[in-house]
């Protein structure tokens, strides 16, 4: 048997199914592969599972792992200049690496809670070069060699569940069905979605607004004429689910209120309404650390720039859970992140903030593309695109 470094008893069949999607569909790893495998010292039983698929692979893995102490150690006692310094070496990673696999585990997600939110935006402004250099890379074509191959996910923690208010084992059972790797197949389920997302990518880059409406207060338009938008069936991001593009970045007008508190950099902020005028914030509040969330858009000129707009298309998550990896990726949601744009939807804004917010569409909400209903109460109206 294994257990993870808090003792809970691992299933060590569905972890190396896990591994298993990552390496061989996911990243598609290949003989010569350099493979980075990075994340907390809380990972060490799922990098270790990594780690066996890479060398099944042929591929020649390389293992970083450290304490999670360390990042909080760092902005407690560092200076101004050690908490913008960029090591070369992180550089080279970016650079060298054909395949990077981020484990995100941690035994404490709020332990960088009381952080001064000024010295966290310090440090994202510094290390915005390193988030250019991965995207542009990201961003190369699927049969460029230099393209740079890379996912991250989460697998069953105390910390994790405890934020999502469920049992260990309750937690575990989410987070392999929000995965589809219950499913006989995983692969061939998951390029099912692919399919249907692909016909709602095809579609949605034939229009040139996208206009969204919820009871809540949310009324905005986006304009998307001319950009990509990029089908996310489970390679870039596990578990994966949405379909997404990099919005007009002077075409963003009117008022969106997310429903669920925004988690970044170790903070929740609750009760986020935006308002934007020529795709800019020229508003923003917060019920809860509104604070930190105006020093995060402030970092930079590109923080108060829309760098994403996305829908959620994964029907198999249903619940929020204080993890941002799972739910953007709610069935039936949208979501928007400021900051840093994928280069491969089109979008051009720059900065060291990406920031994913979600807004819920199931109680209520509309999207409309030039004039036509696409979603009501989180739902297609086409039973071509994904359905629950």
């Amino acid at each position: 048997m294994l257990r993870d470094a808090s003792g809970y008893l691992l299933d060590v069949s569905r972890l190396e199914k896990l591994a298993s999607v990552l390496i061989n569909y996911s990243t598609a790893v290949r003989p010569g592969d350099l493979v980075v495998l990075q994340g907390t010292t809380a990972s060490e039983e799922f990098v270790t599972a990594l780690f066996a698929e890479v060398v099944r692979a042929g591929g020649h893995p390389w293992v970083r792992l450290g304490p999670e102490a360390c990042d909080e150690l760092l902005f407690k006692l560092g200076s101004d200049e050690q908490l913008q310094y960029v090591s070369q070496l992180d550089r080279e990673v970016i650079t060298c690496a054909n395949v990077r696999i981020t484990s995100w585990v941690e035994r404490n997600t709020k332990r960088l809670s009381r952080v001064d939110p000024k010295r966290q935006a310090l440090a994202s402004q510094a290390r915005a070069p390193l988030m250019d250099l991965f995207m542009k890379r990201a961003s190369l074509p699927a049969d460029d060699p230099d393209r740079l191959r890379w996912t991250g996910t989460v697998v069953p923690n105390h910390a994790s569940a405890q934020d999502a208010q469920m049992s260990l084992a309750d937690y575990a059972d989410f987070v392999y069905h929000a995965g589809k790797l219950d499913e006989p197949d995983p692969v061939a389920a998951w390029q099912a979605l692919g399919e249907s997302q692909r016909r709602l990518a095809d579609r949605l880059e034939q229009a040139k607004e996208m206009h969204i409406e919820t009871p809540e207060g949310t009324d905005i338009r986006f304009g998307i004429e001319g950009r990509q938008w990029i089908n996310c069936d489970g390679k870039e991001n596990f578990p994966d689910g949405e379909v997404f593009t990099g919005p007009i970045e002077d075409a963003t007008e009117g008022c969106v209120h997310y429903t669920f508190p925004a988690v970044y950099g170790g903070r929740e902020v609750a009760g986020i309404r935006l308002q934007f005028k020529q795709g800019r914030v020229v508003e923003a509040s917060a019920s809860g650390n509104e604070e930190f969330l105006l020093q995060m858009l402030d970092q930079d000129e590109g923080g108060r720039c829309l760098g994403e707009l996305a829908l959620g298309t994964n029907y198999s998550i249903t619940e929020y859970t204080r993890n941002t990896l799972f739910d953007e990726k709610i069935g039936g949601t949208f979501h928007a992140a400021l900051g840093a744009a994928y280069p491969e939807s089109g979008g051009k804004n720059k900065s060291g903030l990406h920031w994913d917010m979600v807004g819920d569409l199931r109680p209520g909400g509309i999207v409309r593309i030039d004039g036509e209903v696409l979603t009501k109460n989180g739902r297609f109206v086409d039973p071509s695109f994904p359905q629950p």
